[in-house]
């Protein structure tokens, strides 16, 4: 089903959400701390919330159930590659030595970046998807092999505490300091302006979005190809996680099947797009130009719940593995 979003929505939407993010952002430079967990898990709940009251509202304003849908499966798959952004995050965090009062302030400014370069990235894709149909078989085979990635990561894993070429570059021809100055990016040293290490973070943490990025883009185009949707689903699942990171941080280590979670959700909807790109075919050699009958399109629903109960059937074996540990280990 088609349905129109209001142009004066999508206005107003994205400004008052930009608001929001603004207003975290001051309340952070205004008054730096680690947050209680109580306060991490009252924020989450807030931006939660806002997603589910952002859904119905496209619901009423469309008419249209599928704006809802798309909106919830594809926050629900942004939101879950946020998560697995977070256990990198933790990793640069302590590769650096962040002062743990300071880490908000870093994850701020990479939840921006991380804004803007999606932004980029959805306006290029946007393009893509309307001039270029045959874009869709290459984003699905990027999905699946993000996929198998994602499952068997390999070396990639090991080498996630490494520096990225960027960082040791930098340190060749900037002076850059070994201590911290609070939050600041440029400190003074025995009369010598030097920056401090906060700029290598913010650095590695730019970089890291980017990869990111280039990963989930198509992942929510798979889902839904309205682009104010795809920016608003991103904009949700970055909401709300600096708190997350506060209220997860040790608990990460703990979801070790998440990783397998994610795998299957960007295997599905890579075959998803490569379904939907027989189904529109353009291409001359595939049957002739002509979109192939039998290749069955998918459901916004159907979408919604693999999605759910990939993530669900991971915790939860997470959970259990988890406990089975420490049963042994009392034992």
């Amino acid at each position: 089903m088609s349905f129109d979003i209001p142009l004066w929505f999508e206005i107003t939407a994205l400004t008052v959400l930009a608001l929001i993010l603004v207003g975290d952002l001051l309340l952070i430079l205004h008054r730096p701390h680690i947050p209680s967990m109580r306060e991490a898990s009252l924020w989450i709940v807030f931006y939660v919330a806002l997603a589910l009251v952002f859904a119905l509202l496209l619901l009423l304003v469309t008419g249209s159930p599928d704006a809802a849908g798309e909106f919830v499966a594809g926050w629900l798959t942004e939101y879950s590659l946020s998560v697995d952004n977070l256990f990198v995050f933790v990793l640069l965090m302590a590769q650096f030595a962040v002062p743990r009062r300071y880490q908000q302030e870093v994850l701020m400014v990479g939840i921006i970046i991380a804004l803007v370069l999606r932004g980029i990235f959805i306006l290029v894709g946007a393009a893509l998807i309307e001039n270029l149909s045959w874009i869709f078989y290459v984003f699905g085979a990027f999905l699946v092999y993000t996929a198998w990635r994602q499952a068997f990561p390999g070396k990639e894993k090991d080498d996630a505490q490494t520096e990225t070429w960027i960082v040791r570059v930098l340190r060749r021809f900037v002076d850059i300091t070994d201590h911290y100055d609070g939050a600041k990016l440029r400190t003074e040293v025995a009369g010598r302006r030097m920056f401090t290490p906060m700029l290598l973070v913010f650095i590695a943490i730019g970089f890291t979005d980017l990869i990111f990025a280039i990963d989930s883009i198509p992942a929510i185009f798979g889902i839904t190809q309205n682009a104010f949707i795809v920016f608003a689903t991103n904009l949700f699942a970055l909401m709300g996680l600096r708190q997350l990171y506060f209220l997860l941080g040790g608990l990460l280590d703990r979801l070790r099947y998440l990783h397998f979670g994610i795998a299957f959700i960007l295997a599905f909807i890579g075959v998803k797009l490569f379904l939907h790109a027989l189904h529109e075919n353009e291409l001359p050699f595939i049957n002739g130009g002509h979109g192939v009958e039998w290749a069955p399109e998918i459901s916004t629903w159907v979408s919604l719940g693999v999605i759910v109960a990939a993530m669900a059937v991971a915790t939860v074996a997470s959970a259990v593995a988890a406990r089975r540990e420490r049963y042994d280990a009392v034992s």
